[in-house]
């Protein structure tokens, strides 16, 4: 198994430079890939911020791309809730920190639109401001 970092998921994904997204193709279809959280959290935003791509088609494609054979994301069960909280409004990053926090009785931050956002989901564990 290999991982892969951002910029090969930003080439496979956006197709912005034929060369290097060949290369990518030929990588994340080619057997065994490991796809880091971290990976995928820095893809969003680059998606997000650079590209300027809509959560929706940022969310097809990470889905995609997690739906490719050989294809494993670290912490599977966390990224396709975050996956889903993101497409239901949430920040990706605040739904990536919640979903991988299972376990945890809550979870403090002083962002209050993501503890809003949170509860009206009935989102767990629960966020709330120390």
């Amino acid at each position: 198994m290999i991982a892969v970092d951002t910029n090969v998921v930003v080439r496979f994904l956006t197709a912005d430079d034929a060369e290097q997204a060949a290369r990518a193709e030929a990588v994340l279809r080619g057997g065994a890939v490991l796809l880091l959280k971290t990976v995928l959290l820095e893809t969003e935003w680059v998606l997000r911020a650079g590209y300027q791509l809509e959560g929706r088609a940022i969310a097809r494609g990470l889905r995609a791309l997690l739906g490719l054979p050989g294809v494993t994301a670290e912490d599977a069960p966390a990224v396709a809730r975050a996956l889903d909280w993101y497409e239901a409004g949430l920040d990706f990053a605040d739904a990536l920190h919640l979903a991988s926090s299972t376990g945890a009785r809550g979870f403090a931050t002083f962002d209050q639109a993501l503890i809003r956002r949170a509860r009206r989901r009935g989102i767990a564990p629960t966020a709330f401001a120390p």
